[in-house]
């Protein structure tokens, strides 16, 4: 083990050539560095250093300026062109500040002039040593980063102010479709294709300093029959100094396409099944209504019950099929073409009065809170129709006889808030987010006989979703539920020729 770490030790030992004419600078500098553990080796001439350093990397080199032939100068160009990240250390008889200043413009890291003590050529060998082990780190960080970089799955690019790309990975370029030799040095436009990735870069560049948010959006390229080839996630922010000065941006992504396409066929195919699936069961639905009415034949009590229950069962079926194919048309994305000017008033009054009875029948009141003479939006009527219903009839099915449950609306900032509290069973708290998800339906002994699917509230926050609006929930076990919702407003606005209605839509 300790002949093994010996080895390390010499193979990590730093290397430095002493170009000099002189034999006592060579055999003392050699002296003095070979007792500090360097590996050491000397050359007599400019030629000779040269063909050293063809030959063989060297960490430091002492190089003296004024050689016959050829000159330090000349050499020090040469190794700089050879290895970039050689320091080199120049020493001279001649010390003054004109060749001092034309060294360092050559890349010289320091300048010592002759004659020299032992100890001022150890400290200055020491600190151009720490300054090769500085530039190895961060050669050897910047390796690392190399190679994790260009092994993501995931695109990332980087770019300057200039919006020139200073890093860009295999798997970014073949997500952009860029087949260049490198993409390095070359602009974001020349790279990409994507409008909206070069609309982020520069959003992302003029963002103020005191502002830093993450730019996220989906971008997708077509194939040209009208749907998307390849769909992509982008997320962009600014890269900044210390000064908080916007210097670059970074850019990932990451192909969804197989997720949306997988998403996709689970909705054709869910539409697909609750439409075959609904038109049967309203014909069943029928059928037995022909048997209950007696037409098909008298029936017995103990019949009617049977059948009753039948149909009871089969209704909660269609009403199933009947949210799948709601769910699946939101989630496709057509409600957000289906939209008119509405007013919420007339929708809120229409579905109290309607739920009305059946709360009365369950034994609890059903009251209309305070709500301004018109409510204006621009929505889909159907859907904002099944927003009320979905929430009034949630809450008349969880809420006990003798509750009450209100009704209520007001505008809220650029916001339309409808309001609809109980006194049911409530909620706890680690349920109120999981409610939204489809299916999800809180069984416990108060509520395992209810009825239901678990569609409602998720078909209420898709159409929220679709409508740039929003669903809150505050509730609290054996104390109600209060359920929010908000729907961007419209201003009135007043023209020569009409008065128009334009929808305030607040945008994340």
């Amino acid at each position: 083990m300790k002949q093994q770490e010996e080895m390390l030790n010499n193979t990590n030992s730093p290397t430095i050539l002493i170009v000099d004419d002189e034999e006592r600078i060579r055999t003392g500098c050699r002296k003095v560095l070979s007792q500090e553990g360097f590996e050491v080796l000397t050359a007599e001439c400019g030629e000779t250093g040269l063909k050293m350093i063809e030959e063989q990397h060297f960490d430091i080199i002492l190089l003296d300026l004024m050689m016959p032939s050829l000159s330090g100068f000349d050499v020090l160009s040469r190794v700089k062109s050879l290895h970039p990240d050689t320091v080199i250390i120049v020493i001279s008889g001649y010390a003054t500040l004109e060749h001092s200043i034309e060294a360092m413009k050559k890349g010289a890291f320091d300048f010592i002039p002759k004659p020299f003590t032992p100890e001022q050529l150890r400290l200055l060998v020491t600190k151009a040593l720490e300054y090769t082990r500085a530039l190895k780190d961060i050669a050897n960080e910047k390796s690392r980063m190399r190679v994790l970089i260009n092994h993501l799955s995931d695109g990332v690019m980087a770019t300057d102010y200039k919006k020139e790309i200073v890093l860009a990975n295999p798997a970014f370029l073949k997500m952009v479709g860029y087949q260049g030799s490198t993409a390095v040095g070359h602009k974001v436009e020349q790279v990409t294709k994507y409008e909206r990735l070069r609309e982020m870069i520069d959003q992302a560049l003029t963002m103020p300093s005191g502002e830093f948010s993450e730019l996220v959006d989906e971008v997708a390229e077509g194939n040209g029959n009208g749907s998307p080839a390849r769909i992509l996630s982008a997320r962009c922010i600014p890269f900044r100094d210390r000064a908080s000065r916007n210097i670059g941006t970074i850019t990932l992504l990451h192909d969804i396409t197989a997720m949306k396409r997988m998403d996709q066929i689970k909705s054709d195919f869910v539409s697909m099944v609750a439409h075959e699936v609904r038109g049967p069961l309203n014909s069943v639905l029928m059928q037995l209504q022909v048997v209950q009415d007696g037409l098909a034949g008298e029936i017995s009590s103990k019949q009617k019950e049977i059948l009753a229950r039948v149909s009871g069962k089969v209704q909660d079926l269609v009403c199933l099929s009947s949210e799948l194919l709601d769910l699946a048309r939101i989630e496709s994305g057509l409600i957000s073409q289906e939209r008119e000017q509405l007013d919420m008033t007339e929708i809120i009054v229409d579905q109290v009065e309607f739920h009305g009875k059946k709360a009365e029948a369950n034994g609890i009141s059903l009251s209309l809170g305070g709500i301004p003479e018109s409510l204006p939006v621009v929505a889909n009527r159907r859907n904002m129709e099944e927003v009320l219903s979905n929430l009034i009839a949630n809450a008349i099915n969880y809420t006990p006889a003798g509750g009450s449950i209100r009704v209520s609306a007001e505008k809220a900032g650029d916001y339309l808030q409808i309001e609809v509290a109980d006194t049911g069973f409530g909620i706890a708290k680690d349920d109120q987010q999981k409610i939204f998800a489809p299916f999800y339906r809180i069984k416990d002994e108060k509520t395992r006989f209810i009825p239901g699917t678990g569609l409602g509230l998720s078909i209420i926050k898709s159409i929220m979703d679709a409508h740039n609006g929003m669903i809150q929930v505050e509730s609290e076990p054996g104390k109600g539920s209060v359920f929010r919702v908000y729907i961007p407003s419209v201003i009135l606005q007043e023209s020569s020729a009409s008065t128009q209605y334009v929808a305030c839509v607040s945008k994340s």
